[in-house]
């Protein structure tokens, strides 16, 4: 029975686990980070793996788990330093180090953002969750989900956006 259930958890990480550090690193901001993330909220899910598995949706059971841990964690670090890595230029978008620094932009920008306002954004732009999905795994409104997502696309969109060349006598428009 043991290696039933080890080989139905093995199955599960095997299937789900890239698409589960994929979240993690966007909660978290960073791939170490977000290992941890999946880590702590595999190891509960394999504590309680009959339940898991028997869930409506497996994946979504880890994934309320692995957002309950995170936000764990980031009230238990509101007192103390977080260091981030800096954001590289940016480049013309035609290679691979410059997709690089566009995703390492997002991902500094989205740190900008409160955890339950980049939790949000994340869940629903990110995971593709529904309203309603992302409120429960949130455990609040679709009201506050909304608010949430508004607010942090709009900070998103002022982070993001190019800084417009100024006109100057030497430089007009026309």
């Amino acid at each position: 029975m043991a290696r039933e259930r080890d080989d139905g958890f093995t199955e599960f990480v095997r299937d789900c686990g890239p698409r589960l550090l994929r979240t993690a690193v966007l909660l978290t901001g960073d791939r170490h980070s977000g290992e941890d993330l999946v880590q702590t909220a595999l190891a509960r899910a394999y504590g309680r793996w009959s339940t898991v598995r028997a869930a409506d949706d497996p994946v979504a059971y880890v994934r309320r788990v692995m957002v309950n841990a995170h936000l764990s964690w980031l009230r238990r670090l509101t007192s103390t330093e977080q260091v981030l890595e800096s954001v590289p230029d940016r480049g013309d978008g035609a290679d691979l180090q410059a997709a690089h620094a566009q995703a390492d932009e997002l991902r500094s920008a989205l740190l900008r953002l409160s955890p339950r306002m980049r939790t949000a954004v994340v869940l629903r732009y990110f995971d593709d969750l529904s309203e309603e999905e992302t409120a429960r795994l949130m455990s609040c409104s679709r009201s506050t989900v909304n608010n949430h997502v508004t607010r942090g696309l709009a900070t998103l969109r002022t982070l993001l956006t190019p800084d417009p060349l100024p006109v100057t006598p030497s430089r007009r428009p026309w």
